[in-house]
């Protein structure tokens, strides 16, 4: 489980492809990421959220946390 700024993450790693996939789990929005490594997928986590609450910033919009 990773953490961000009050959010959570689940990371699983996908065998066949190589790859970590990570989902945000405590927002009613969907937040996808995937990295190639640990610290590849906690950096994509990172510039997910930031990017996500720059987006709700843009368009007036409370950031949705469940």
């Amino acid at each position: 489980m990773m953490t961000y700024k009050g959010y959570r993450a689940k990371v699983e790693l996908d065998h066949d492809a190589g790859v970590f996939h990570g989902r945000v789990t405590n927002t009613r929005d969907v937040i996808f990421f995937e990295g190639a490594s640990v610290e590849e997928s906690n950096g994509e986590f990172r510039f997910s959220i930031d990017d996500y609450l720059v987006m709700c910033a843009e368009r007036g919009e409370e950031p949705s946390r469940g």
